[in-house]
């Protein structure tokens, strides 16, 4: 079947040119070229017809920007007006095959959030694609992480906004912290949203909380962090703390417990009044024994960064839990950083589902269509190539041991230079890429999280003739890698290196994709140790198995992956759920226009209230006191629900369901929220006194709560290393696999 009838046939598009979508706009776009300018803006502006937009945007890219947009990019762009996830291989122009689809989205007049995978490319896209927005009458703009709350509330007025998912999640967050409605910057609500990056965002990063906080009204114990960070530096691996790399866990052993408890002075650590001690000396020993530095962080101007496992580049404004970030702070000698009291949080799945729509395209999805369906009700499409693929990729090279896979490594890339054919070398952390580096005797570039400002310029030159560029996971560059001439064409093209597997293939398909782009030669190869995290955390028995199949291991992984994230979904969603309802009601207060403090209060104390202040002076009052109860109440509630998250695996070894002990005391801690609610009002009006000029003046705690001081938003991980996540993980890994 021909180019043209594979890109018809996925939209079941071979029948008459009348039941024909992408026949009716090539026949469209056929009429326009000779329609001059000012007619053709008049007809952008005033379509309704999804066909007529598609094809008028496509003669428009042309004549503004000189780009032409093929049948492919139109059929990715169909796909995307479905509410589907379009696939389309790196270097196919998924940038300029989206902006039909977003202009059809756009024309609806709800305004689409356009969600990127860092700001830079939200920046990009928003100027590069600007012309044809403006030309159908359209307003576009960006989000970026310094803009202010004005800049913000204008940025989400226009018709198009790109930004990151992070950006709109913390605004969203923000808003919901609003004490007065003119505060509020997401005004239009969410409507629709393509993912750029889809599976970045909605898998690999779906479960990280996004997180505002403000002043903690109680901090730990001075010094806590640093005592058990010492502590911990002393304890033996095998006689104190068990380790398991598998299941990414730590254990005290009796003689830990006993040395940790000689050295604190403290008695029993599972002792209530010792929770913290415990506490403490597990995020020490998290620290030391599973954080490694330049893999799952680095240390950055002073400061602990978290280094990004998909993307290889520095994680913006990602923090772990409080605890486990004090630990790592004190393990690198660096001054502790405040953390503060949370009050609020969203998951980015749960965000995703607050539009009515959602859409997006990525170069790799399909190997996970069945998440994108189960998760989102998405399906895929996938979009083939413009050109046909001449790529090659060669079969894996396997090793016992990563020395051997190393030497390897080495050898394969003095050999492809001395050819002076371009190297792309693809690692898997920054420790990775800088060991490599180190061992090169030639000269080369370094791409990763300590640099990762240089990205553009070190992309840039990758493909020119003898480069040899050492990168971190290639995921979300959002640049193409050019060949340098013709000479470069006759070598081969870009020769793409990995050195290990992910346990998603998809991202292993990320790297390939950076050669071979627009029928571009090209090749790949990945050298594989069974020494790798891949082997020993999902199949360290294939070891021992001739031959080694990695896809399989691979598949193994993902779908373990797939089930991790459907049962802690299960622990999310309730919450979500609550969340929606408080956030509901915070919002009636704020907004609503008869809104009245009586229907929260006894008559009597009411009518006592009345004689000292009128209606209007009291629902102004109540109405600041509601939404100020009500983000403290709800900031308690967060920290007891993360209390329960922290402990209720511990309930599985008395034989009980730890979903089950969750959902039954995470509705237990709601209730204790909405009944505290109304109490806590009435006892501020009863204890409220007004001034002379007939202000009411209220007591106590909840005044420090009217004065809300500094608030920060991050990201932090997802309950990690021996939490809830990781030990329901480790469980579920071994009742997949049969142990």
């Amino acid at each position: 079947m021909s180019l043209a009838g594979k890109v018809r046939s996925i939209f079941g598009l071979a029948g008459p040119s009348s039941h024909n979508p992408l026949a009716r706009i090539h026949s469209l776009r056929s009429q326009f070229p000779s329609v001059n300018d000012i007619d053709l803006r008049k007809h952008a502006n005033a379509t309704k017809d999804i066909h007529e937009t598609f094809a008028i945007a496509a003669v428009a890219a042309e004549r503004l920007l000189g780009l032409k947009m093929f049948e492919v990019q139109l059929c990715g762009a169909l796909a995307l007006a479905e509410g589907h996830i379009a696939e389309m291989q790196t270097g196919e122009g998924k940038t300029l095959a989206a902006v039909p689809a977003i202009l059809w989205y756009a024309k609806q007049g709800r305004g689409i959030h356009v969600l990127t995978a860092n700001d830079y490319l939200a920046k990009r896209d928003a100027a590069w694609m600007r012309p044809i927005y403006e030309f159908f009458g359209l307003h576009v703009a960006h989000l970026s992480q310094e803009m202010t709350a004005d800049q913000r509330r204008q940025a989400y007025t226009a018709d198009v906004t790109y930004a990151t998912a992070n950006e709109v999640g913390f605004d969203f967050l923000r808003d919901g912290l609003a004490l007065q409605p003119e505060e509020i910057v997401q005004r239009r609500g969410l409507h629709y949203a393509l993912f750029d990056e889809a599976d970045s965002i909605l898998l690999d990063e779906a479960r990280i909380p996004l997180i505002i906080a403000g002043e903690s009204r109680a901090t730990s114990a001075i010094g806590l962090p640093e005592q058990a960070d010492a502590i911990a530096a002393t304890l033996q691996r095998h006689i104190h703390y068990r380790f398991d790399e598998q299941g990414r866990n730590v254990q005290l052993t009796d003689a830990g417990i006993a040395a940790v408890e000689a050295a604190f002075q403290c008695g029993s650590l599972f002792d209530p009044e010792q929770l913290h001690i415990l506490t403490a000396i597990q995020d020490a020993l998290h620290a030391h024994a599973l954080l490694k530095r330049d893999i799952d962080y680095v240390v950055k101007n002073g400061a602990i960064e978290l280094v990004d496992e998909f993307k290889g580049r520095i994680a913006q404004n990602r923090r772990m839990p409080a605890g486990l970030h004090s630990a790592i702070e004190a393990k690198e000698q660096l001054e502790l950083k405040t953390q503060g009291r949370i009050l609020g949080s969203i998951a980015l799945q749960a965000l995703a589902a607050l539009y009515e729509r959602i859409c997006g395209m990525t170069g790799t999805a399909s190997t996970q269509a069945q998440d994108f369906w189960k998760e989102y009700k998405l399906p895929v499409t996938v979009i083939p190539p413009n050109k046909p693929v001449i790529r090659k990729d060669l079969p894996d090279v396997l090793f016992r041991t990563r020395y051997e896979r190393d030497q390897a490594v080495l050898e394969e890339i003095n050999k492809a230079h001395a050819a002076q054919r371009p190297v792309l070398v693809g690692t898997s952390s920054v420790e990775e890429s800088e060991q490599l580096s180190r061992s090169l005797r030639i000269p080369h570039n370094v791409l990763n999280a300590r640099n990762d400002e240089a990205e553009a310029e070190v992309i840039a030159h990758a493909g020119v003739l003898g480069a040899v560029t050492i990168s971190t996971n290639m995921a979300g560059r959002g640049a193409d890698i050019p060949l340098g001439g013709p000479q470069v064409v006759a070598l081969g093209g870009l020769y793409v290196i990995g050195t290990s597997k992910h346990d998603a293939r998809r991202i292993d398909y990320q790297l390939r994709g950076r050669a071979g782009r627009q029928g571009d030669p090209g090749s790949t190869r990945f050298f594989v140790s069974l020494e790798d995290s891949l082997f020993s955390r999902y199949a360290p028995e294939e070891g021992w198995r001739e031959p080694v199949d990695v896809d399989h291991v691979q598949r193994i992984a993902e779908g373990q992956n797939f089930e991790l994230r459907t049962l802690l979904w299960k622990y999310e969603s309730v919450l979500e759920h609550q969340r929606r309802d408080v956030w509901k009601l915070r919002r009636e207060v704020l907004l609503s226009t008869d809104w009245n403090i009586a229907s929260l209060l006894p008559e009597e104390l009411y009518n006592r209230c009345l004689e000292q202040a009128t209606p209007g002076e009291m629902n102004r009052a109540g109405r600041k006191l509601a939404l100020a109860l009500i983000d403290d109440l709800w900031a308690d509630y967060l920290a007891n629900i993360d209390e329960l998250r922290g402990g209720v695996h511990w309930v599985s070894f008395a034989g009980k369901d730890p979903l089950h002990e969750f959902l039954t005391k995470a509705g237990e801690i709601h209730n204790v929220f909405l009944s505290s609610l109304e109490g806590e009002i009435e006892d501020a009006f009863e204890q409220a006194e007004v001034s002379p000029a007939g202000e009411i003046l209220f007591q106590g705690e909840v005044c420090e709560t009217f004065e809300r001081g500094a608030t920060w938003t991050y990201l932090t991980t997802d309950q990690p290393f021996g939490t809830l996540g990781e030990r329901i993980a480790k469980g579920l890994r071994r009742k997949l696999m049969g142990r």
